[in-house]
């Protein structure tokens, strides 16, 4: 299988049940879409001794029944897998998260760089802890690098309220 195919080539994201985002969250939404869209590293695995679905792929995120719910389909639309994650192990990283991109987005307008960087570091910090763990819940469901994790996290901010 080339490797072009194992990536997403399209994320749509349900938010309809949700108050709008804050035009911050907006903007980190976006941008990690856009990201996604330009590299990314997204394989599912064969199962029971089924061949791996043949990629690109288009995501689909949603929250149903207090869920993550990943659906997946080819390029072309036909549907490839669907799997539910429960959001208890992200609520506590994506409440922190919140908090110190509040703090960040705070210090921006107002504190020198030296602070503003330290802030940072530790927002960075919660974000690849939240991509460790969005990693392990996929696991032998779909194969995802750190890059890839971290920008869906950044997504899964956006559909839970934090």
């Amino acid at each position: 299988m080339s490797q072009s195919a194992n990536r997403l080539c399209r994320i749509d994201i349900d938010d309809s049940a949700l108050p709008p985002p804050s035009p911050e969250i907006e903007q980190d939404r976006r941008v990690a879409v856009f990201d996604l869209l330009e590299d990314n590293s997204f394989t599912l695995p064969g199962r029971e001794g089924q061949d791996i679905p043949p990629g690109p792929y288009a995501l689909a995120l949603a929250v149903r029944e207090k869920r993550l719910v990943f659906d997946i389909a080819t390029e072309s639309g036909s549907k490839v897998a669907e799997f539910h994650l429960s959001l208890g192990p992200f609520r506590q990283t994506v409440k922190d998260y919140f908090q110190i991109c509040t703090s960040y987005f705070d210090a921006v307008k107002r504190l020198p760089p030296a602070q503003i960087e330290a802030i940072d570091m530790a927002r960075r910090g919660i974000h690849n802890e939240g991509a460790r763990t969005l990693q392990e819940r996929l696991e032998g469901k779909a194969e995802v690098d750190i890059d890839t994790a971290r920008r869906l996290f950044t997504l899964i901010c956006a559909l839970v309220p934090g």
